[in-house]
Order: structure tokens, then C-alpha cells, then sequence
């Protein structure tokens, strides 16, 4: 079973508060088992130190910041993680570090079950080594209920079919399809989804136009599609842009073509844009989380931008 430990790093002989743990474990009944994928465990912690060693897992963890700020250390990479940042920890990685966590809350979950390494590919999240994982509040949300239920009923599967709705609805949120959490979007909102989805990301809609798309005065649009989706407009769309364009790039696509089918024909505009929103160069990500695992046989060499 994939449980997952926190050891506060505490020098000399001080004694240490490690904390306020919860996490619990899923048994999935068979019909899910079939499935192919299952949460396995899942747990929150109010981290009350400075520092904590993370220990291996045998399964996929996914670390998301829910309060406060921390830094994930692995090796000689260092990730800074804000609230609503998620770090995707490959399953047997050790020596994993967090750092400046005092005061921090976290939220995880494992995964399992034979179709999990497809499941993980299409989040983007199938590395070699830890990286950070794109997050839209929404998918914070159905994380956080996620723990909630799991450890309402942990060591069972009697909520093994509210599980799998919740694990199908972070791909969902993750697509950008309309339904996102537990609730559906409003139809005018829902509708601006579509659209942006329909042309799968090529199009550079602007408030403007996204505005026109729900029928609605371009403040009312923009404030309504903020407190739905947790985010402004433009930034979801640039966030759906760039997750769109990890799918290319590691499906063996060029950082060239990659930027034109997202609408940025201008590679650099591309590789500055994908650097401000994921936190590495488009060529740098591919060398960091091992893409083009799924190369198409004669496929070109992304471009060094």
C-alpha cells in the first residue's frame, strides 16, 4: 500500500511537531478495479516545521500546495511551489526534500491500477524525474474532495464509484471540458468553454471575443468566468495552450510546429510564453520530464529554442 510519510528533518536532539496528518486507503471494488485505474491512497498535512524528508512510494504521488508556500528539493533540482502548485512525483523516487514548509498545507494522492501509466500521460504527468504539474483551481478543488472522501472511508470501496468520478473529472478539468467539479458550469460560461476547446487551442480569442461567444457586457463575462473557473479568461486559455502544447511536444512534434498549432507561429514568442506559464523552456521540459515517449517513427527533433 502506497502510504505516504513525512520525517521533519530536526538537527541535533530537538524534538519536533511533525504536524497534523490525515490520509486514508481506497480498496476499489471490482467494477472499478476493471477499470484500470484507481486512487489508491490520499491524505492532507498542516506542516508545523522547517523541513521534511518525503519518503519513496511505490505508486504515482501527486503533492499539491493548498496554504502557504514550500520547496521541493530532489537531487540537484529545486522546485518553488506556491498554493495551487502540484509536484508529480514518479513512483520509487527518494530523496525528496521540503523545505521553508512551516505553516504550509498540503494535499496528495496516489495512483494505481494497470492503465495508470496512461492516465498519467494524458495529464501530462508521466516523468522520469519529479516536475511540477499543471493546476487549475478547479482541479484543486476536486483534489481537496478527493482526501475528504477517501479518508471518510478509508481501508473500503464504498466510495470507490464517487472516487472515480472525481479522478475522471481532473482529466475533464484538465481538457478544459465544461463540467469541472462537482457542479456544471453555467450555460454562457459553458459555452466560451466549448468554443475554446472546439478549436483545440489554435485560435488567440481575445475578452473581447469570448465576451461576444457568451452574449454577455465584457466586465459581467469577465468577473462571471473568474469566480467559476478560479481563473481570468485569458489565463485559463493561455493555461489550456501550453498543457495542449506539452501533448505535442512529447508526442515528438518540433517546438516550431508545436508553437503554430497553438497559435504562436513565432517560435520565440512560443518558448517565452511556454517558459512564463510552465517554468522551463519547451526544450528544457522535454529533457526534464523525458518526452517524446510516444514519437511517431520519423517524427523531427524538436528545434533548440
Amino acid at each position: 500500500m502506497s502510504y505516504v510519510t513525512f520525517v521533519p528533518q530536526v538537527s541535533g536532539s530537538a524534538s519536533a511537531d511533525a504536524g497534523v496528518f490525515v490520509q486514508g486507503t481506497h480498496v476499489p471494488i471490482p467494477l472499478v478495479e476493471q477499470s484500470g485505474v484507481w486512487i489508491c491512497t490520499a491524505g492532507s498535512a498542516m506542516l508545523l516545521e522547517k523541513s521534511y524528508r518525503l519518503s519513496s512510494c511505490d505508486a504515482p504521488l501527486w503533492l499539491v500546495v493548498d496554504e502557504g508556500t514550500l520547496t521541493f528539493s530532489h537531487l540537484s533540482a529545486s522546485l518553488p511551489l506556491k498554493r495551487g502548485e502540484c509536484v508529480v512525483i514518479p513512483a520509487g523516487t527518494d530523496n525528496c526534500l521540503l523545505d521553508n514548509a512551516r505553516d504550509a498545507r498540503v494535499l496528495w494522492f496516489t495512483l494505481d491500477g494497470r492503465l495508470a501509466p496512461a492516465f498519467m500521460r494524458q495529464m501530462n504527468a508521466l516523468n522520469r524525474v519529479p516536475a511540477k504539474q499543471g493546476m487549475l483551481p478547479s482541479m484543486v478543488v476536486l483534489i481537496r474532495q478527493i482526501v475528504q472522501v477517501l479518508v471518510r472511508h478509508t481501508g473500503t470501496g464504498d466510495a470507490s464509484y464517487q472516487l472515480s468520478q472525481l479522478l475522471w473529472g481532473l482529466v475533464a478539468a484538465h481538457s478544459g471540458q465544461s463540467v469541472a467539479t462537482s457542479a456544471t458550469l453555467s450555460h454562457e460560461i459553458a459555452r466560451v468553454v466549448d468554443a475554446l476547446r472546439a478549436c483545440r487551442y489554435r485560435d488567440s480569442f481575445s475578452l473581447a471575443d469570448m465576451a461576444a461567444i457568451s452574449r454577455m457586457p465584457m466586465e459581467t463575462f469577465r468577473k462571471r468566468f473568474t469566480s467559476e473557473l478560479g481563473l481570468p479568461p485569458l489565463a485559463y486559455l493561455q493555461f489550456l495552450k501550453m498543457e495542449r502544447a506539452k501533448t505535442l511536444l512529447r508526442d515528438g512534434m518540433s517546438v516550431r510546429m508545436t508553437g503554430a498549432e497553438i497559435g504562436m507561429p513565432d517560435p520565440y514568442h512560443f518558448s517565452k510564453q511556454f517558459k512564463h506559464i510552465v517554468g522551463m523552456s519547451p526544450t528544457a521540459y522535454l529533457k526534464h520530464v523525458g518526452g517524446g515517449d510516444a514519437r511517431p517513427s520519423g517524427a523531427p527533433k524538436n528545434d533548440e529554442i
